[in-house]
């Protein structure tokens, strides 16, 4: 395995200066050495001296490089590693090195997209920018076997340049097939809903999120890759049961929302003859109790505004 080794290049200020006293040496060289030519015949002294300082300030040029924030270099010897640069600034470095750039940025990406490359024309120049699709949500079966529809937004950063280059094929890549998997495997682990204490996708948002991104993190170890954050942004049942489930939830609905009318009615039952029974209002017997407390609930559980009716007989008829 490649370990990243931070590398400390000089001054890139300090190396164009000597870049110009070599020029500079070179050129006074050579003057003289046509001067020494004409007078005394051809000096190789002084001929390969200016062309040796010429060409060591040409090459030097190349040795040259400007690192944004957040960006780096990872400097290569004819294929041996050397070091990642990670300082910001201007510098200069040995100019047989090649420079290969890799973000430190933050990126975020919705599992099911695709990223399509920028295209370039004969002459270098970009014809097509790099763009990404919307993410298409999976479709996968969660723990119980219902086809669920899902996808997550991954936010992650390179943190060791050397695992991300030369660990894996394409680290991009790498990323989002090994976010996605993790997230197919999550959906299979857990139940879309579910009424007691376990785990369900849709009602322990926090926990799900929670162990995809360690799922991530761990499948992304090997590419010097962090996951900063892991979040569902699409949970639904596929097409073909969404109807039946959702008749389904309709009805969980309406049972919960009747026991709490049951409730609250048997309570207010329980009040009112409470409230008679102490203030000694009306004295009733268990036949005209239990007709009380039916009229009663019929008139707080109904669906409709009881119509009143009015009893112009006697208290019993």
């Amino acid at each position: 395995m490649t370990i990243e080794k931070p590398y400390r290049p000089m001054s890139g200020w300090l190396g164009l200066g000597s870049v110009f006293v070599f020029l500079g040496a070179g050129i006074f060289t050579f003057y003289h050495f046509v001067i020494e030519a004409d007078r005394h015949g051809f000096s190789p002294l002084l001929f390969f001296g200016a062309l040796g300082m010429l060409f060591f300030s040409f090459v030097s040029l190349f040795g040259f490089l400007a690192v944004a924030p957040n960006d780096s270099r990872v400097l290569l010897l004819f294929g041996d590693y050397k070091g990642t640069v990670k300082d910001s600034g201007f510098f200069w470095v040995n100019p047989f090195y090649s420079k290969k750039k890799l973000s430190l940025r933050v990126r975020n990406f919705e599992t099911g997209s695709k990223m399509t490359p920028e295209k370039k024309g004969e002459h270098g120049q970009v014809v097509t920018a790099s763009s990404r699709t919307g993410g298409k949500p999976s479709k996968v079966n969660d723990c119980d076997g219902n086809p669920i529809e899902i996808s997550a937004v991954v936010v992650w950063k390179v943190v060791d340049t050397a695992e991300a280059l030369f660990e894996v094929d394409n680290y991009e890549d790498f990323v989002e097939v090994q976010s996605e998997a993790a997230l197919r495997v999550l959906a299979s682990r857990h139940p879309y809903d579910h009424s007691d204490s376990e785990i369900s996708l849709r009602g322990n948002t926090i926990e799900v999120c929670e162990q995809l991104k360690e799922d991530i993190q761990e499948r992304l170890e090997k590419a010097g890759v962090q996951v900063i954050e892991a979040r569902i942004s699409h949970l639904a049942y596929a097409q073909e049961i969404a109807a039946a489930m959702l008749q389904r939830q309709q009805a969980q609905a309406v049972v919960a929302a009747r026991t709490v009318i049951v409730e609250g009615a048997v309570g207010m039952v329980q009040m009112a003859l409470d409230h008679l029974k102490r203030d000694n209002i009306v004295d009733l017997d268990d036949e005209r109790r239990a007709t009380m407390v039916s009229n009663l609930l019929v008139v707080l559980c109904g669906n409709s505004h009881a119509q009143p009716v009015i009893n112009t007989g006697s208290l019993h008829n």
